[in-house]
């Protein structure tokens, strides 16, 4: 800065920043940010334009025209000493999208670095440390491996024990699950120690010598499960049992049984019909002895139940019994078969449940020979460390879990990850204005529709405005606590999402559970093109939002925060083919997560083709329909399918009528919404897939409501159950998943009100049940069940158990409530105070009178009547004259004694009825 009283021969005095501020405070509008990956730092640049005269005196430089640069810093580290000073490492740029990060420690003891991206913690981020002197005499420790890792990859450090003296070095690693250990003596004072751990979480790792713990020990590594894949297989090997009585197919709905092992560990299992008419049970033997089986019909038992059933020692699965053969269970290759054998002959009855977790999800094939033994090949497609969990009857076999080293060429999927700050909303009181926002580009709000049910069962329209081109906002306004259900419909379908989950007051849970996702960039895609999808967070409360797009191309990702609990989110990749999109809340999976999109070609000549005549409301199921393509002077070929709610597949028929248009007719043969798929030269064409319904499709997934213990507190070796209330919901597909730490036995059964799901778990921790009625979520789903007890199985990876059933449609006694509810009060009807004449006495053909003080008493309504020998009395004024003080006159013409009843509420106030003589 230069002004005309400054002294040349001073020494440079270092411009303030209110001097800075006045050339840069006003062209902030006009600066762009450009960020990189790969870059440190990135320089951003603007150009100073239009200056306005500045007032300050001193100052007569003006620049008219100047380029300035600055920088911002994406990348960011610190590190926290054990005195509590935070102190700045070294990054270091490594040109190939990596950085490295250097650190010279001025103290001894636990330190932790926090390393943060564009402002947020990567994963892992904040990372605990031990730092020692090396010349301290003591066995010390250090590497990447005592602070975070990966599944499936090794995690190493190494022990030095140079002038340690004499000891045994012994070593542990505790966690989600076994670490198989391997060690190297390096032959100068120091040990390479690896560990392989198999699930993400939280791990403990010991280190002794001389049966004391070195310094800084016991350490503890965060392992996250980034990129890995998971598929899994289960086949069922139960007893089967005949049971007296002779049943129908039909009395099996009605059914429910459960057996009862001599331990007490009750369990639900199947019933059939036999052959001979007869009842039969299936159930997998865990204990040797008499089991007792329960057969009821609306909870009470049918004709001779219970039975008894008796277990012998070779019945009961015992997975060491299992042989497993096959080097596959070592190494393998990608884009190949690896076969391995399993013979379960010797083993008796259980099921056998197989999981495979790695870099790729590998495809698992079954072959059963039907003679107690089977053939298992997987296929992956990229190289690295698989984890195999092979259990039967519960229990993992010998050698389970397997470490599978897999080389070979993988297939070069690149992979781009952002993550995102959520922050909790407020919390949403009775009587505001709620919002719930969600982006639709390329409709009519005309076609929209929403309704909201309160927790008491009464539902209400919503009203829908569009608040930009493509966003959409649903108001209300909510009068009671509790979980509401907002249901938005477009042309009378649920958009995806729908139907949401809004909590009004305080949340009762929070997770990654409680995440929603739905667009169109969730379902496909165009090469080149934008690919948009809502991500909605508000029930799931504060937390990180990571997203991340894997396919045969690096996607560009962008993110908009609407501020209420929602967001938009679009991706760009530049080739086609199949991508997976993967969202995850503070590192674990949102419900459907990952999610498998198809990116078609660039549109190129499908964007001129149209659709005409397709068929308005609903099409009836069995019957054919048709529309018309018209080509538009496109070249190419046309194809089309139709997939059904059940996820079947069937081609479209398509006749050429002229040389520039198409007939397409389809045959539904289930009711439901169906898929129609139209793609020219390969690729959909605009406005492609399209939804129809088909039949009177009633189910509706928002009428559909559980509850019940089952969706609790529960404990292992108990029976637990909830009630799934179907009514008003429609005939539809029932589906029941329970994924957690073991398999459970379950079971479902038609009640009056819909129907009851019986499952036992058998370890402890944290379930998750998956509840969907025509392959929608209900709302609340998916449940998170916290599971307490022993452990009654083996622990290994995540294990999935599932049910389906077909609903008949269920209509509740009182029907469908709709109206206007009323709000939930607080009040204490004992609290009111009344006086006046009026209340004991009253004159004929005069004003009558006497008060009420409420002021105490809470927020409800006052009601007050009167009545006489013959009848009501004629006239009754109430009048509120602030803070809950009311005055009452009322008029009566006739003689005799009266009844007066004063009510805050439900309830009577001190004295009511009160008997006043005219």
């Amino acid at each position: 800065m230069w002004s005309d009283e400054e002294d040349q021969s001073s020494e440079p005095v270092e411009a303030t920043w209110e001097e800075h501020s006045q050339f840069y405070r006003s062209f902030s509008r006009f600066m762009s940010v450009s960020e990189h990956d790969r870059r440190e730092m990135v320089r951003v640049f603007f150009i100073e334009q239009d200056v306005p005269v500045l007032e300050r005196s001193d100052i007569d430089f003006v620049p008219t025209n100047m380029l300035s640069g600055f920088f911002l810093q994406t990348h960011k580290a610190e590190v926290k000493m054990p005195s509590g000073q935070v102190d700045k490492p070294v990054i270091d740029d490594n040109h190939d999208g990596t950085v490295s990060i250097r650190y010279d420690p001025k103290e001894e003891g636990i330190h932790e670095l926090a390393v943060k991206y564009n402002g947020e913690h990567v994963q892992g981020s904040p990372f605990k440390f031990h730092v020692d002197s090396i010349s301290s005499g003591y066995v010390t420790a250090y590497g990447p491996g005592l602070v975070h890792g990966v599944t499936g990859e090794p995690a190493q450090f190494i022990i030095s024990t140079k002038g340690a003296g004499a000891g045994g070095l012994q070593m542990a690693v505790e966690g989600p699950s076994k670490a198989d250990i391997t060690y190297h003596d390096n032959k100068d004072g120091t040990v390479s120690v690896s560990y392989l751990p198999t699930a993400p979480g939280e791990y403990k790792i010991s280190v002794r010598f001389g049966d004391k713990h070195i310094k800084g020990s016991p350490y503890f590594a965060k392992i996250t499960g980034e990129g890995r894949k998971r598929n899994q297989i289960s086949v069922g090997s139960c007893s089967e049992v005949t049971l007296p009585g002779v049943i129908s197919d039909n009395d099996l709905r009605s059914l429910n049984a459960s057996i009862q092992a001599p331990s007490g560990l009750e369990e639900p299992c199947f019933l059939k019909r036999m052959p001979t008419g007869n009842i039969g049970i299936s159930f997998t033997p865990r204990e040797i002895g008499e089991h007792t089986v329960s057969v009821k019909r609306l909870g009470k038992h049918i004709a001779n139940s219970p039975f008894k059933v008796n277990v012998c020692e070779r019945e009961v699965g015992d997975a060491k019994k299992v042989l497993v053969t096959g080097n596959a269970l070592k190494e393998g290759k990608t884009h190949q078969d690896n076969v391995f054998s399993i013979d379960t002959r010797n083993a008796g009855y259980g099921g056998l449940s197989l999981s495979i977790e790695g870099p790729s999800k590998a495809e698992i094939q079954c072959t059963d020979k039907d003679d107690g033994t089977l053939n298992i090949a997987y296929k992956p497609t990229e190289p690295g460390y698989y984890i195999v969990n092979l259990k039967f009857a519960d229990h993992h076999v010998t050698g389970s879990p397997f470490t599978v080293k897999v080389s070979g060429e993988g297939t070069n999927r690149q992979r781009e990850k952002i993550q995102r700050q959520r922050e909790a909303v407020p919390i949403t009181e009775v009587g505001s204005q709620c919002k719930l926002t969600f982006k639709m580009p390329g409709i009519t709000s005309f076609d929209l529709s929403a309704t909201v049910t309160s927790p008491g069962g009464v539902s209400e329209d919503a009203e829908i405005q569009e608040i930009e081109d493509g966003l959409y906002a649903v108001h209300f306004i909510p009068k009671e606590l509790g979980v509401h259900t907002v249901s938005v419909k477009y042309k009378q379908i649920h958009i995806p999402g729908s139907p949401f989950q809004f909590t009004v007051g305080p949340l009762k849970d929070t997770g990654a559970h409680l995440v929603k996702a739905g667009g169109p960039g969730l379902e496909h895609g165009e090469q080149g093109v934008p690919s948009e999808f809502n991500v909605w967070t508000r029930e799931a409360g504060g937390g990180t939002l990571a997203i991340s797009v894997e396919g045969p191309s690096k996607a560009e990702i962008e993110f908009k925060d609407r501020k209420d609990g929602s967001c938009d989110v679009s991706y760009v990749v530049s080739e086609p083919g199949d991508y997976r999109i993967g969202l995850k809340f503070n590192d674990r999976h949102i419900p459907d997560s990952p999610f498998k999109v198809y990116v078609s070609p660039a549109m190129g000549e499908a964007h001129k083709l149209e659709v005409a005549q397709f068929p308005t409301g609903c099409v009836q199921a069995d019957k054919p329909a048709q529309f018309m393509v018209r080509k538009n002077g496109a070249k190419g070929e046309l194809d089309a399918k139709v997939v059904a709610p059940s996820n079947n597949e069937d081609d479209c028929f398509i006749q050429l009528i002229d040389q520039d248009q198409y007939s397409v007719r389809f045959y539904p043969r289930e009711n439901g919404i169906h898929a129609i798929h139209v793609k020219f030269n390969g690729v959909h064409i605009p406005g492609s897939p399209y939804r129809i319904k088909v039949g009177k499709d009633d189910v509706d997934p928002a009428a559909v409501h559980a509850s019940g213990k089952g969706l609790g507190d529960v404990k292992t070796g108990e029976k637990t159950d909830l009630i799934i209330d179907t009514c008003n919901a429609g005939a539809g597909t029932l589906a029941v998943t329970v994924d957690g730490p073991a398999k459970v036995a379950m079971d479902c059964t038609e009640v009056e009100e819909g129907y009851k799901v019986r499952y036992t778990p058998l370890l402890p921790g944290h379930y998750y049940m998956t509840i969907k009625y025509n392959q929608m979520h209900i709302v609340g789903s998916p449940f998170k069940i916290n599971c307490t007890g022993e452990s009654l199985a083996e622990a290994g990876g995540q294990e999935t158990s599932s049910v389906i059933v077909e609903t008949v449609a269920k209509v509740s006694k009182g029907g469908n409530r709709t109206g206007v509810i009323l709000p939930i009060f607080k009040s204490d009807a004992s609290k009111i105070q009344s006086k006046g004449m009026g209340l004991k006495k009253a004159y004929m053909g005069k004003q009558n009178q006497f008060t009420i003080n409420a002021g105490d008493a809470g927020n409800n309504i006052l009601f007050v009547g009167i009545y006489g020998p013959k009848g009501p009395c004629d006239e009754v004024f109430i009048k509120h004259t602030g803070r809950n003080q009311y005055t009452v006159n009322y008029l009566v013409r006739e003689r005799g004694d009266y009844i007066l009843l004063v009510k805050w509420g439900d309830d009577h106030i001190p004295g009511s009825p009160f008997k006043v003589e005219v």
